[in-house]
């Protein structure tokens, strides 16, 4: 608890002492700063804890997917990875595999029979198949990177507008000298302390936001191209289980 003597030392200098020295535009800038650190700031834990449901859900279904003798079992037994973004390319594969072979996508009893009974798909059709596989993996990398223009606006704009508003309260501090033509320290200094505080809560804004947009970035590209990866094992799979390559390699 604070002494009685430290409250009225905080009062006096420092931040505090700032912020009640700046003037009505110096308050306004801070306040739209403050909003920005905290909206950056959800954008930044949001994604940090989509970050690890995704990679959490992800090592579970690459387990069941890799021990699985086929590579629509997961599909057919309708087991759900809701965090994961390669479950997600996964069942947009599945999906559109299954419409090629089956004529539809309905999982049912006679799934298995049907699936044995269905011929081997045409190289137009796994063409399909590889075009659904690049579609969910551009949506998945679109939905990873949804509000990082947030962070990126919070980088390059805080410190601008954190200078706007010393800049402005430096005027209106040379403004009020000259107009009671008295230039002492003791009168420039509440104004341009109160002024050099937009700036500092600029910065404090900023440099959080630069820190987790680059290990967001980094991140998230690492997972697009994991993503990338995944899709081409996936087509590879069905290539040798579902494509026909008498059909593929038949002379014209």
């Amino acid at each position: 608890m604070l002494m009685p003597g430290a409250v009225n030392f905080f009062a006096e200098v420092g931040i505090v002492y700032a912020f009640w020295h700046s003037n009505i535009a110096g308050k306004a800038v801070i306040a739209l700063l403050v909003f920005g650190s905290i909206f950056s700031w959800s954008v930044m834990v949001s994604k940090i804890v989509m970050i690890r449901r995704a990679r959490a859900d992800t090592k579970r279904f690459l387990r069941r997917f890799r021990t699985a003798r086929k590579p629509l079992a997961i599909y057919q037994s309708r087991e759900v990875y809701p965090d994961s973004p390669t479950y997600a390319v996964y069942l947009a594969g599945c999906k559109e595999l299954t419409f090629h072979l089956l004529g539809t996508t309905e999982i049912d009893d006679t799934f298995s029979s049907r699936l044995a009974e269905a011929e081997r798909i045409s190289s137009t059709a796994m063409n399909a198949v590889r075009s659904a596989l690049e579609r969910e993996v551009g949506e998945q990398a679109l939905r990873m990177e949804d509000r990082m223009t947030v962070l990126a606006t919070a980088v390059s704009g805080a410190p601008f507008l954190g200078l706007l508003g010393t800049v402005w309260g430096v005027m209106d501090t040379f403004s009020a000298i000259a107009a009671e033509h008295s230039a002492s320290l003791t009168t420039m200094a509440p104004g341009v302390s109160g002024a050099l505080i937009t700036t500092v809560t600029g910065l404090l804004v900023a440099i959080p936001a630069m820190f987790g947009y680059n290990f967001l970035v980094v991140t998230i590209r690492g997972m697009t191209v994991e993503l990338d990866n995944f899709a081409g094992e996936l087509a590879a799979s069905f290539d040798h289980r579902y494509l026909d390559t008498l059909r593929t390699h038949a002379p014209r």
